[in-house]
């Protein structure tokens, strides 16, 4: 073992070990550094963090990769990566493949026919708990899109003012395993309705949510863009909230891979990386949007009007109520993957039912979240990166608006409507 990879190994083994000190030097004494090391790699990609951590990383170990993705604005440099060379760059020539759900994502990759895939950003902790889905490890290096959701209602709701008055109403979310289900679900929560009685949630396609619409099947839906401003644009809709004005900077989907493929092809694997937080910068300077908005428009991506897409990338957009907004945040793009935003998301599916038992949040969070990782794939970019891996997030809406990584349990205790 070389000079960089023991420091890497030991790098790991202090962040994991280092609550145990001044006992760690004692306990690695009886059990052994080998052992130790063997069983952080059983939970942690150490080969890949070592890759990531090389000046120079060594030769890719397969340079055609197949990367899914739906067609949102949410897969934005995952799809512009490919047009505008940010794959290329890196070494590598990436097919992104378009699938029309998210069930589809998911398969795709579990069965090992993407090697790393578009994702919402609760799927890789669900499905390395094997809620919904066999059990698999995975790894989110990175976070694609902050913001840039909505709550859009059927044009024949206008006269709605308040969440309250949303009671018998029919709602599509992408996928159980999504922010927009755990915003829409809090939303409706703090509005005093209980969102498994007040109203109905099921899982719709976002290709499939404006024509759901139109045929009076929804009578909203919390999803993801172009399909908010593509309701509006054929006049099926309007913009209710954006997802900002719930919580802003909340992260919605995200860049993953089974922890498998970033351990068998570590350079592979952090080439895609690279390109990833490289393409996710670019989004991130607002002078790019119209670039990008034409580039990711085309059939054989987001098959949207370009004008549409400038609208959400741009933020400058008609909100359906003869309302011409200039909302430059609606949507943006920061790749680093707080492991706190996991923490918050980990309760909020027991809070729902959808896992039962005791879970480690904090434990789970550092081991899907590669928040580390990606900091030095920033730095090594010549980006600023955050320093700490987790923050305190603030709402907008509701009682509890400060959200306290360090206190889950507490944080779920508060709330008057919950499963659990």
């Amino acid at each position: 073992m070389d000079r960089m990879e023991g420091l890497v190994e030991r790098a790991i083994e202090r962040a994991v070990l280092g609550s145990l000190e001044p006992g760690r030097r004692e306990f690695l004494a009886r059990v052994g550094a080998a052992t130790v090391t063997a069983a952080l790699t059983s939970v942690f990609p150490i080969s890949a963090a070592k890759t990531l951590a090389q000046d120079k990383p060594g030769p890719l170990e397969k340079k055609d990769l197949k990367v899914g993705f739906i067609p949102i604005t949410c897969a934005t440099p995952i799809i512009m990566a490919e047009p505008m060379g940010f794959y290329k760059k890196q070494g590598l020539s990436v097919q992104v493949f378009k699938a029309s759900s998210w069930a589809m994502i998911r398969d795709l990759s579990i069965n090992g026919e993407t090697d790393a895939t578009h994702m919402l950003s609760p799927m890789p902790l669900a499905i390395s708990l094997g809620v919904g889905s066999q059990s698999v490890p995975y790894v989110m290096p990175a976070v694609e899109n902050i913001n840039g959701q909505a709550i859009t209602l059927a044009s024949k709701h206008k006269g709605v003012k308040t969440v309250a008055e949303m009671k018998g109403f029919k709602f599509g979310v992408p996928f159980d395993y999504s922010m927009h289900n755990f915003l829409l679900r809090y939303v409706v929560a703090e509005a005093g309705l209980d969102p498994d009685k007040d109203i109905q949630i099921r899982a719709v396609p976002p290709p499939e949510m404006v024509a759901n619409l139109r045929a009076g099947n929804l009578d909203g839906y919390l999803g993801p863009d172009p399909f908010n401003q593509r309701a509006v644009y054929e006049n099926e809709g309007f913009i209710f909230m954006l997802s900002k004005d719930i919580w802003p900077g909340h992260p919605c989907c995200a860049f993953a891979a089974r922890k498998d493929f970033a351990e068998s092809a570590p350079n592979a694997f952090g080439a895609l990386f690279r390109a990833i937080v490289d393409a996710t910068e670019f989004a991130h300077d607002k002078k790019n949007r119209k670039e990008i908005s034409a580039a990711i428009a085309p059939r054989n991506y987001l098959n949207q009007p370009v004008e549409v897409v400038e609208a959400v990338l741009t933020g400058q957009f008609d909100n359906g109520l003869g309302q011409k907004m200039n909302v430059p945040d609606r949507v943006d793009f920061d790749p680093f993957p707080y492991q706190s935003m996991a923490v918050w998301i980990l309760p909020q599916m027991k809070r729902w039912g959808y896992i039962k038992g005791d879970v480690d949040y904090q434990k789970v969070a550092s081991q899907v979240f590669l928040a580390d990782q990606c900091r030095e794939v920033m730095k090594s970019l010549g980006y600023k990166a955050p320093e700490k891996n987790s923050v305190t997030h603030t709402f907008l809406l509701g009682k509890q608006k400060i959200f306290d990584p360090s206190k889950p349990a507490e944080y779920l205790a508060g709330f008057a409507i919950k499963r659990a």
